[in-house]
């Protein structure tokens, strides 16, 4: 996630000091990602290095207020028209767990993957009933009609959508380990035992 990119978006609709831009940030994505504000105020450090957002004085009660500059204007608008970039995905500490698992001696795998699972199960049903609660209580709700309400829904949708995808992956896993282990099971042994030799 950049966060970098998420505070400049935020700058760009008004000048804001860095507790500000927290709790807007948590808003908009329904605090899925919370931050540490002094993650903020690292952040807005280094883009006043870059060049990015400016500190330009202080509010009536203290605050450090930073206003985005034309340069991060440019910055956020190549940011929302770029693609996010698969060729280096992150690290998915999931994968990481079953390709080691697998290798590992002793470690069943079955249950690794029945844990995870149960798991992303309860976590779907959780983000099932957030969804349930944020819209109507009609057949067919109608969309969002605030953009932060629409922009927490969206994140929900992203939350629903990943644990299926989950869900369907360790199945997957699942039946592989299986086939895997029926393979082995009827492979052909390379040389007969040695009780077996000696009697032909």
């Amino acid at each position: 996630m950049s966060v970098k990119h998420a505070l400049l978006a935020l700058l760009e609709q008004q000048p804001m000091y860095g507790y500000q831009l927290r709790v807007e940030f948590e808003q908009r994505t329904g605090t899925t990602w919370p931050l540490n504000v002094g993650q903020v105020y690292t952040t807005l450090t280094r883009l006043e290095r870059d060049g990015l957002a400016s500190a330009e004085g202080e509010d009536a009660e203290g605050h450090l207020i930073y206003r985005i500059t034309d340069a991060g204007r440019d910055e956020v608008a190549t940011w929302f028209t770029t693609p996010v970039s698969r060729t280096q995905p992150p690290r998915d500490e999931l994968a990481i767990k079953l390709a080691l698992a697998v290798t590992v001696a002793g470690v069943d795998v079955g249950t690794v993957i029945q844990q995870q699972r149960s798991a992303t199960m309860a976590a779907l049903q959780d983000y099932t009933r957030l969804k349930r609660q944020a819209g109507s209580s009609t057949v067919a709700p109608a969309e969002p009609a605030e953009p932060a309400d629409l922009a927490w829904s969206l994140v929900l949708d992203s939350l629903v959508f990943g644990a299926e995808a989950e869900i369907r992956w360790l199945d997957h896993c699942e039946a592989r380990l299986r086939r895997a282990a029926v393979e082995r099971s009827a492979a052909p042994t390379t040389s007969a035992p040695a009780s077996e030799r000696s009697t032909r």
